[in-house]
């Protein structure tokens, strides 16, 4: 397997250096994948866009967390479920929820789980939703708007899901107490 470095604000092309200035002001850090990612400013800078309007839309940051977690799960991506379950037991979220999450299941607040089970679904089918998953969801108290935004969020995770898995970067220290294995 090919080796991708991490790159620090220094050493990314200069074409990426602004978006890890985001990313770092963002987090306080520049999480490994993203210093992976810089490799790319194309893909870097296609994420700073999405992640802003993901995590600026309508969603409260704990239910961000409950989408992001959710697809990283399905996706398989090992650093993505560290990174976002940190993220969203500091948002909150239920440890049961959380973990109810990184097996797969749904979580037991139902807007958390009406939120996991639309992810989950917009993944495994590819966005060919039917009309039992739309109804669920809006069914829960949602919206067709937020229908459409969760697609934003789907996007966000899936850039960031593929490059952890194609890059595969180490797990920074923050986030290997939520070590996960698919």
């Amino acid at each position: 397997m090919a080796s991708f470095p991490v790159h620090t604000i220094d050493t990314a092309p200069e074409r990426s250096q602004a978006a890890l200035r985001q990313f770092q002001s963002a987090f306080g850090m520049i999480p490994n994948l993203i210093g992976a990612m810089a490799t790319s400013p194309v893909l870097t800078n296609s994420l700073v866009g999405l992640f802003g309007n993901v995590h600026g839309g309508s969603f409260t940051e704990a239910q961000v967390q409950t989408v992001l977690l959710t697809d990283a799960v399905t996706n398989g991506s090992t650093w993505g479920v560290a990174f976002h379950t940190t993220l969203a037991l500091k948002e909150g979220i239920a440890t049961a929820d959380v973990r109810a999450i990184r097996e797969g299941h749904l979580p037991k607040d139902s807007k958390f789980a009406a939120l996991s089970g639309l992810a989950k679904a917009l993944i495994e089918k590819r966005g060919h939703l039917d009309d039992a998953d739309v109804n669920r969801f809006l069914a829960a108290g949602f919206g067709k708007d937020l229908l459409l935004e969760v697609i934003a969020a789907v996007a966000a995770s899936t850039i960031t899901n593929y490059t952890s898995n194609v890059t595969r970067p180490p797990l920074d220290a923050p986030f290997e107490e939520h070590a996960w294995q698919g």
